[in-house]
């Protein structure tokens, strides 16, 4: 932060509160990207969320070799089956 800015006490519950879940948020984020996939009418947005995806599944703990076949094949049905894994703790 920039010199002489502090956060109140209730600012410092928000941003403690923002990184506890920050895993939440990601798989929801994600689950998101998987309905935005489904519905993307043009191959300019499909590559732009295929991107979003690349950088969200980037900061979970899936699997690397999972997330490259995902990736690689473009597979919105395994990307919706790897976030459903990840959402219930697998």
């Amino acid at each position: 932060m920039a010199k002489g800015q502090f956060l109140s006490h209730h600012q410092q519950k928000i941003v403690r509160r923002h990184y506890e879940h920050q895993d939440t948020i990601l798989l929801q984020r994600l689950g998101e990207l998987v309905t935005e996939l489904y519905l993307a009418d043009s191959p300019k947005k499909t590559e732009t969320l295929w991107k979003r995806v690349d950088k969200a599944l980037a900061k979970t703990s899936a699997k690397d070799a999972a997330v490259r076949s995902v990736l690689a094949a473009r597979d919105v049905e395994g990307l919706a089956r790897l976030v459903n894994t990840l959402t219930k703790g697998g």
